[in-house]
């Protein structure tokens, strides 16, 4: 994270570490999103390799495009997350 040394050291300890714990949730929070992403797209491949399962295959296509859709969307989150903390927007978050 690239911040403003001078404004760095305005900050007290309890904020430096709340900032720190808000880092880290987004972090976690994308890792949610790529763990969700990768279990849509497992899913979408059973539902269609799977020959007992060729009546509900469709499924399988739109399981695909939830895990492409929740990739993009929890990519977009976190950057979105990370440059308001760098430009220091915690209230509008």
């Amino acid at each position: 994270m690239s911040a403003d040394p001078k404004n760095e050291e305005e900050l007290i300890v309890r904020d430096y570490l709340a900032r720190q714990r808000t880092t880290m949730a987004n972090d976690r929070t994308l890792l949610s999103y790529i763990r969700t992403a990768l279990y849509f797209l497992v899913s979408g491949t059973a539902l269609i390799e799977v020959k007992a399962l060729d009546h509900v295959s469709d499924l399988g296509y739109v399981a695909f495009a939830l895990s492409v859709g929740l990739l993009g969307l929890g990519f977009y989150n976190y950057f979105r997350v990370k440059r308001k903390l760098e430009k220091h927007y915690y209230k509008q978050m």
